[in-house]
């Protein structure tokens, strides 16, 4: 069994947790918290299981690390703070020890990353022995192994399109929201996460990844960006109200760009509510939000997946299938050599051993 700590239990640490418990080759040793609220509780009431699970939640990280854990899984934000969550993950690489993580953008595809962002992560594998794995759902297997698979099933690809298309207000983090997403705010308030380039320091590393494994050139990145403002003001079930005339909806790609055409295209489509924007695409089913990808082509294909937990929330849905990727890589990870891996590296298996397994 490989000893696996879970380092933050916010919406992915949660899913992690669970994730952990049900893979019939991982242990789950420690659960790392920043908050004292949750130091003591045990690792099931945090992950939302229903047996005992015997682990309880602490905020000793040194502690934690020098127990030589085999894998960790850093589930912390990285959005607002990339530069503790890249000293965090490099210290607990440094240790030893597999870590997989969602947290850090750049790290995506890392043979294009800043050295400010790679160096230090190979220097800790150089001294540690451990290894880094960085992916997620968008981005992540959305906009990497999907369309790549799906790739494979036509005779022609002229263009693939990856879209998100989620109505942010059953997704709980009130913060990103409000101020990186920026619904709610006055339109000529410029979010974090829309300013020019961040765009493409988030998701720019995808369009990277699937040129490489498709064998194309990109000639350029590009950004594009709407917004459209609420007609009227609404009231959701979690995060309040949002007013008139503030921002209710957000489109945006970010474009590879091969012999002077957008062939490689991800694109978010941003809700508050289903009133704003309502021309713009919609899940197929109606429903809250869903990742699609569709490659333009001979055949043309289109794959759309909803994935629900928590209570049938799709946000939920999408945070599990985040940390299910991370996590049922770990044991690959463990047995491949120490370095620096991404999306195309590592393969998506088979859940092996799970099949009517049920959780506690």
């Amino acid at each position: 069994m490989i000893s696996t700590v879970v380092w933050g239990t916010g919406n992915v640490g949660r899913a992690a947790i669970r994730a952990v418990e049900a893979h019939p080759e991982l242990s789950l040793a420690a659960v790392l918290v920043h908050s004292p609220a949750k130091v003591g509780r045990d690792a099931a009431d945090l992950g939302g299981l229903a047996r005992h699970l015997g682990v309880a939640a602490t905020d000793d990280v040194e502690a934690v690390l020098a127990a030589g854990p085999g894998a960790v899984v850093y589930a912390a934000s990285g959005d607002i703070r990339p530069d503790e969550a890249l000293a965090d993950v490099v210290r607990a690489v440094g240790a030893g020890a597999v870590v997989v993580t969602p947290a850090l953008y750049p790290l995506y595809e890392h043979r294009g990353a800043p050295a400010e962002f790679r160096d230090p992560v190979l220097a800790a594998i150089a001294s540690g022995g451990g290894s880094l794995f960085v992916s997620g759902v968008d981005p992540g297997w959305g906009n990497d192994v999907l369309p790549l698979l799906v790739s494979g099933l036509g005779s022609t690809v002229d263009a693939i399109r990856c879209q998100e298309i989620f109505d942010y207000s059953t997704y709980d983090q009130e913060d990103s929201v409000r101020h990186l997403i920026g619904m709610g705010h006055p339109m000529e308030y410029e979010p974090l996460m829309l300013a020019p380039s961040i765009p493409t320091m988030v998701w720019g590393g995808q369009i990277r990844l699937m040129a490489r494994a498709l064998g194309v050139e990109l000639d350029e990145i590009r950004e594009t960006l709407e917004r459209r403002p609420l007609d009227a003001a609404v009231r959701t079930r979690t995060m309040g109200e949002f007013a008139a005339g503030t921002q209710g909806a957000v489109r945006f790609e970010v474009q590879g760009v091969v012999e002077g055409e957008p062939r490689i295209v991800i694109e978010h489509i941003t809700r508050i509510h289903p009133s704003c924007a309502p021309d713009w695409p919609v899940p197929p089913d109606g429903g809250d939000g869903a990742h699609r990808v569709i490659v333009e082509g001979r055949p043309r294909i289109e794959v759309t997946v909803e994935a629900t937990d928590e209570g049938e929330n799709r946000s939920a849905g999408g945070n599990a299938t985040a940390a299910g990727r991370l996590v049922n890589a770990i044991d690959w990870l463990v047995a491949a050599d120490p370095g620096l891996y991404d999306a195309l590296d590592v393969p998506l298996r088979p859940a092996a051993g799970r099949l009517g397994r049920k959780q506690p």
